[in-house]
């Protein structure tokens, strides 16, 4: 089709009749949209905004243990435009509060409601809009000399692998963070923990990328670590030949049993099983047990076994034994 012709179709079907009502219609909708649109904004509205505020000016010696910025929320009250131009535009800037000028006591240091409003508008002079609300009534931070110790680092949460595999070995990198705190504080912390993670059903080796809990006045470096769960298949065995040992002996008597050594029954998992050996595991008869309740055989206890090992059993509770004189 020739362009000319396409050009007076298209012509002949925007200036009918139907159509021009139609594009009158349309323009009018349009025009009576815009009037709509600017009385709504010529109204007065509350909104809440964010403002982010950092605590400027720190000496080098100090050592905020709180975020150098955090933010506060202000509704301001004022026409529908100008709050449009708080949400899109880049009139609201981020907030300086000079460290030296807000300090209280030492290790302490809060920007009241009052202050925050000042700082407001006196760092945002073409801010002309009421503000009626400010959360948090004020803003506190901490610091410290420099005191800081390292502790090891921990997860917490809930991390559970398929039910046929068991968490074999934990890793972290790092293994320990430092951690800048008051001196009453610092006293107090033996370790951090990771904030709770949530993994589960999964069977090859997981790393996880995880914040440290944060903690009102405590500031760790780094504040991410990494932590791997290394997994294991679940296996249900048994170790022969582990050896009974007496305890609370007197000097002179030795305690014979039959048998000498007995079987332990546990669920681990297939790696650790082929490094296991019967003298790890601890099986105890009591002597004292003995004396104040004689019997023809003896209890046996399983007093510890290795890390990792689950569901551990005795498959012998009781033995025949011997006390001999040296």
């Amino acid at each position: 089709m020739q362009p000319l012709k396409l050009f007076r179709i298209v012509r002949d079907f925007l200036f009918s009749n139907l159509n021009k009502q139609f594009l009158m219609f349309v323009f009018f909708l349009a025009l009576s949209g815009i009037f709509w649109l600017i009385t709504t904004l010529n109204e007065s509205y509350e909104k809440e905004l964010r403002i982010p505020v950092r605590i400027a000016q720190v000496p080098k010696n100090v050592v905020l243990t709180s975020p150098e910025v955090d933010t506060v929320r202000i509704t301001v009250r004022d026409r529908g435009w100008v709050l449009l131009s708080y949400l899109y535009g880049n009139r609201i800037k981020t907030i300086s509060a000079p460290y030296k000028n807000f300090v209280r006591t030492d290790g302490y240091g809060n920007v009241s409601t009052s202050e925050l409003q000042k700082l407001i508008h006196s760092q945002n002079p073409d801010m002309t809009s009421k503000i009626t609300a400010i959360k948090p009534e004020k803003l506190e931070f901490f610091y410290n000399d420099g005191a800081h110790r390292r502790v090891p680092v921990r997860w917490s949460g809930r991390v559970i692998p398929d039910h046929l595999y068991f968490i074999a070995r934990t890793q972290y990198w790092p293994d320990s963070v430092d951690v800048y705190a008051s001196p009453e504080k610092l006293d107090s912390i033996k370790v951090v923990y990771t904030e709770p993670l949530n993994y589960a059903n999964f069977r090859d080796t997981l790393i996880a990328d995880c914040q440290l809990a944060k903690t009102k006045g405590v500031k760790c470096v780094p504040d991410r670590v990494k932590v791997g769960f290394y997994t294991d298949v679940l296996t249900e065995v048994s170790l022969d030949d582990v050896p009974i040992v007496a305890l609370h002996m007197p000097p002179g008597k030795v305690l014979r049993t039959f048998p000498a050594k007995v079987r332990v029954s546990f669920v681990t998992g297939v790696s650790q099983y082929r490094s296991l050996r019967p003298e790890q595991f601890v099986v105890v008869a009591d002597y004292r047990e003995i004396q104040s309740k004689p019997s023809e055989k003896c209890n046996l206890y399983l007093q510890s076994v290795p890390g990792g090992i689950s569901r551990a059993t005795l498959d012998v509770k009781q033995v025949d034994y011997l006390i001999e004189e040296e």
